[in-house]
């Protein structure tokens, strides 16, 4: 049953399960896609004594603005304070984190201002690297083309008259093919329905490589998320072996950035979308590691 939270910028959208005792684990899902990608991964957690708490992120699902001229930021280290808005509001004062995709990168973030808040994350898909973003080299470069489509005006148009037509072609694209059902888009795509979806999408993916404005507000946030040079909480790194968007390459050799103990996983014949494709191989690490 989805419930909600009030934080001073959002009213956040959510679902809660497993022992309200139990150590919690903060489950963020990626873009584009919503809280059903946890939806095999959740009971598995729960089953084994976890609280999960699974948040529909800002501009996605029921999760709303408030006050009205906030303004629609996709940067992730927002999103990283409205997930510790979203904490202190359910009383969370440590939390683990599993994030997917932009749910990975709002977790190294975490990681990264707060130790003290987050005891262990585990990040799927995308990998960490200090500072802003490197050109990437020219394979990922090729792969990134919705990026740069959505930094032109017929981009930005594109996915404000149809949000869903621009979220399908990645799901056929990031993965191997027959991995989902059109029952299975539809569930989530619902969540691609909010108002806000279009603006946070083109925001995130124009700010993250200078085209647009960053929010001043979060000016503090964003110099030490970006001063950051390693990361001190234990690192679980899981990467679909056959990823179509994020290619394995630029998840490797990055144990040295993390100092509290790193892993990564390469599932073989997985794309982007590894709680998806494969729950199973997923549920079974994630597990290990948090019960470590």
């Amino acid at each position: 049953m989805t419930q909600f939270a009030e934080t001073p910028t959002l009213r956040i959208a959510y679902e809660d399960g497993g022992p309200k005792d139990g150590p919690p684990v903060l489950l963020l899902h990626g873009w584009p896609d919503d809280p059903r990608t946890y939806d095999a991964v959740a009971p598995a957690l729960q089953q084994a004594g976890f609280r999960t708490v699974v948040p529909y992120l800002r501009g996605f699902g029921p999760t709303t603005f408030h006050p009205a001229e906030t303004v629609r930021s996709g940067e992730y280290v927002v999103m990283a304070q409205d997930a510790l808005d979203f904490a202190d509001a359910l009383g969370l004062k440590t939390f683990s984190v599993v994030g997917h995709d932009w749910g990975a990168r709002i977790a190294y973030v975490l990681a990264a201002v707060c130790p003290e808040r987050v005891p262990r994350i585990a990040a799927l898909s995308v990998g960490w690297a200090p500072g802003e973003l490197a050109t990437p080299a020219l394979e990922q470069v090729r792969l990134y083309w919705y990026q740069w489509f959505m930094a032109t005006e017929r981009g930005r148009e594109t996915v404000r008259s149809d949000p869903k037509a621009f979220a399908r072609i990645m799901w056929e694209t990031w993965a191997p093919q027959g991995w989902f059902s059109d029952a299975e888009f539809d569930a989530t795509a619902k969540s691609f329905e909010n108002e806000d979806w279009p603006g946070i999408t083109l925001h995130s993916y124009t700010v993250r490589w200078g085209e647009t404005a960053k929010d001043p507000r979060y000016a503090d946030l964003d110099r030490r998320a970006m001063s950051a040079q390693s990361i001190s909480v234990p690192t679980l790194m899981i990467q679909g072996g056959a990823d179509g968007v994020t290619i394995p390459p630029t998840t490797e050799g990055k144990d040295k950035l993390f100092t509290g103990g790193y892993r990564r996983v390469v599932i073989d014949g997985v794309g982007h979308f590894p709680t998806r494709e494969n729950p199973e191989a997923v549920n079974k690490l994630l597990l290990e590691f948090l019960k470590a």
